[in-house]
Formats: structure tokens, sequence, C-alpha cells
């Protein structure tokens, strides 16, 4: 472990958004009190820890499983939502609501390893702002979500302004400077691995294998993920409205010659009545040319629709471990 210098105490938040995680919230708990005791033990520095969950809108007992580890001593804290509004607005309102003087996001599922934290911290105390976790390899996912995966990555770094680093999720380090930054931010279609790296500040990456799920079950079908790559897409880059543009650009360009070309034919030498055939396929071709712009736009209008409304990103119906009275 590095030397460090600093003497002041560190508080750490770590922020975990939860959804129907009963099964994996014991275990859970019992891997994060054996960790966070060896950090302190071998820390220099005085570090404090606390637990920030965010309920988003469980139907289970996990609500519950919180509550009861707050009274076994555990620094816990929780945040639940009226209803499910998703894990992005969940980890949004974890860093709203967190205090500490870096906050970790993680998993409730132990994929995210606990054993990485300090390592983590190990480089926050020597001064990096962000210090991402990156995971070096994904063989604990099923085959299609892997391809998905690294898919998404590229397509998304082809069109961002500002490339996120690959196989880098949520679980990272985030100095208390950059949190304020990131809360700054009041996009309604929110892409947080965007955000993060939009933002800026000093960054370094902690390679680590991850593990299998330790409990339940995983809640992002492929609908789900299609959709969130979508939202990434559209929410962080303008280009594939500029790409269209190109590709409407090219397209009027060789109709231009064509007709020229026709004019200059059937003047020169004549020309039979054009087959039913090349007046279908030109048709069918532009007409879903047509759609699939239109579709794009329609992507972009909706997010502009939920944007100008306004509404708030989340809504909390009650809060626990909050304040000492509680």
């Amino acid at each position: 472990m590095a030397v460090k210098s600093e003497s002041s105490p560190k508080s750490i938040t770590i922020v975990v958004p939860i959804l129907n995680e009963e099964a994996a919230l014991p275990l859970y708990f019992d891997t994060m009190a054996d960790e966070i005791s060896k950090i302190k033990e071998r820390s220099k520095v005085d570090l404090s820890f606390t637990l920030l969950f965010v309920n988003d809108g469980s139907m289970d007992a996990s609500e519950f499983i919180i509550r009861n580890a707050k009274k076994e001593h555990y620094d816990v804290q929780l945040v639940n939502f009226s209803r499910n509004f998703g894990k992005e607005k969940a980890l949004y309102a974890g860093m709203t609501y967190a205090q500490g003087d870096a906050v970790i996001p993680m998993d409730v599922d132990l994929q995210d390893a606990p054993e990485v934290i300090e390592k983590l911290i190990d480089r926050w105390l020597d001064g990096v702002q962000i210090v991402n976790a990156k995971r070096v390899s994904r063989t604990e996912d099923i085959w299609w979500k892997r391809v998905t995966a690294n898919l998404f990555y590229k397509v998304f770094n082809l069109f961002s302004e500002k490339p996120i680093p690959e196989n880098v999720g949520d679980f990272r380090l985030l100095d208390r400077q950059v949190v304020d930054a990131f809360n700054q931010i009041g996009d309604q279609k929110r892409f947080n691995k965007e955000i993060f790296s939009w933002v800026g500040f000093q960054t370094e990456e902690v390679e680590f294998d991850r593990p299998q799920r330790s409990k339940g079950e995983g809640k992002w079908s492929f609908w789900k993920l299609w959709n969130f790559a979508l939202d990434g897409i559209f929410s962080a880059s303008t280009l594939p409205l500029r790409f269209w543009s190109y590709i409407g650009f090219l397209i009027s360009l060789v109709a231009f010659v064509y007709v020229l070309f026709v004019i200059i034919y059937t003047l020169v030498i004549g020309r039979d009545l054009p087959g039913y055939s090349s007046t279908i396929v030109m048709i069918l071709g532009f007409g879903g040319l047509n759609l699939l712009s239109l579709g794009i736009l329609g992507e972009y209008i909706g997010r502009i629709y939920t944007e100008v409304r306004n509404r708030p990103s989340f809504i909390v119906s009650s809060t626990f471990g909050m304040d000492d009275n509680e």
C-alpha cells in the first residue's frame, strides 16, 4: 500500500442503488464489514465509511434488512424512492445525498469487488480525483452480453464528443469536487458514465477481475440494455443527426447526377418506358431512409420534450439514517 502523508480524517460514502435485493444484502453487509475493518486497520489516515442505499422502488424486504443493519451499528443511510425511477436516477440521487470527501458508487451483488476499494482510496489519497475500476475481463457475463457490451463501447465512442473508458462501469471513486461538479448537471435523460467523463479532472484506472454475482438475479434484460444504449448515444452526442445530414447530401448528389444522366441519355439515344421493378426499389429504398431519418429526429425531439418539462429526476418518499434524531 502506498505511503500516505495525509493526517486529517477522511470520510468515504459508498452509494449502492438497489431494486429487490433482499437475497444479496445480508452477504453484502458481512463482506463490506470485513473489508472496511481491514481498510481502517491498514490505513495511516483516519477513515470513516457510510453505506448510502438508494431504494429504487423495491417490493421485497430490502428496506427492512437495511434498517436492521443500522441497528447492528453499521453507519447506514437509506433513501427510498416513491416508485421505480431506474438505476441512473438512483445513482444520481445517491450522489446528491452523499456527504463524504469521496464517493464510491457500487452494486450490491459484489461483482464490484470490495477488495478493490482500498486500491481506489490509495490512489485518491495520492491526489487522483477520479479512480476508475476497470474490468480486465467479462467472463462472468454470458456471450451475448459480452459481444453487445464491446459493440456498445465502440459505437458510443465513435459518436460521442467525450469518449468513455471501455469496460468501466459505475464502480469508481470520485473526489468531493468531482461529485459537486456532477451534481450541477441537470440532464433529465442521464447517462452517468458519460457525465463522469465529461466533467474532466485527473483520472486514473485500477484493474480488477470481476467475480460472479453473489446472490439474486440481474435486473438488466436485453430490451433494457438496448434502451440504455440508445439513451447513452443520443444523450451524449448530436453526431447521429449530423451523420444523417451527410447521408442525405450524398443521396441527393447521386440522385442529381442520375437525373442528368437520364436526361442526356434520353435526348441522345432515346429510352424505353422504365420498368416496374426499378421504380419499386427506388420508392421502397428512399421510403425506408426517410422513416429511419424521422426515427432519429424523433429520438432527439422526445428528449427535448423530456428536458423542457423539467420534472424532478426522482421523488423521495422517505429517508433513514440521515439525522441522528431519527
